[in-house]
């Protein structure tokens, strides 16, 4: 934590756009533990909290464009042929394509918010050919609720952040598998709702006649 807030006060804002820009393309680099500490220095004059999410935002949201490009212009042969050196092996491609299969262009809505599947939400898009309209909508939507969320932790909740971030990083793919499955059953009564409807009033005609 120490080596980050050194980082902000010789390169200022810099630091999360360019950090952010960086992790984007799979360069290793703590972007929620950075903008949470922003967040944090905001509370004793040092930041402006418009300027850390302007500069956080535009990091995160121009990485992706690019890695959608890249995704996009390169395809599947290279990522497969090279992918390994930016952390996209094999099973990884797998199981994205699998993860895109289930769940869709939505997917890049949350990605942001999921450990280790925003940093190739941005490549993989481009190779699976989404649309860029519908890729702007949802990355430029989960960025900016990610970046909200994680600045607004550090102006909140300061010295505990390292704790706080440990927490979410351990169960936020837990709420977002449920939130997900909500989702699936909730639009499944949608479909079904007449089906239902007349179950249940058969079931109640039945129980009546009990």
């Amino acid at each position: 934590m120490e080596w980050i807030s050194n980082l902000f006060e010789h390169y200022g804002y810099f630091v999360l756009f360019l950090g952010l820009f960086a992790e984007s393309l799979a360069i290793p680099f703590p972007g929620e533990l950075a903008m949470a500490i922003s967040g944090h220095l905001s509370t004793h004059g040092s930041f402006s909290i418009p300027l850390i999410i302007a500069y956080s935002y535009s990091g995160a949201v121009v990485g992706t464009l690019l890695t959608y490009l890249l995704g996009y212009k390169l395809g599947t042969p290279f990522f497969e042929k090279y992918g390994r050196y930016l952390f996209l092996n094999e099973d990884r491609m797998i199981k994205l394509t699998s993860w895109f299969g289930k769940y869709g262009d939505k997917l890049i809505l949350i990605s942001y918010f999921v450990p280790g599947l925003r940093h190739f939400t941005g490549y993989f898009s481009g190779i699976l050919r989404v649309k860029l309209r519908t890729f702007i909508l949802y990355n430029c939507t989960g960025g900016i609720l990610w970046v909200l969320t994680y600045v607004m932790i550090g102006k909140i909740f300061g010295q505990k952040i390292e704790l706080l971030l440990h927490l979410i990083s351990q169960y936020s793919s837990v709420a977002i598998v449920a939130g997900v499955i909500v989702v699936i059953l909730g639009l499944l009564i949608k479909k079904n709702f007449g089906a239902i409807r007349h179950w249940l009033r058969a079931l109640s005609r039945q129980k009546e006649q009990d």
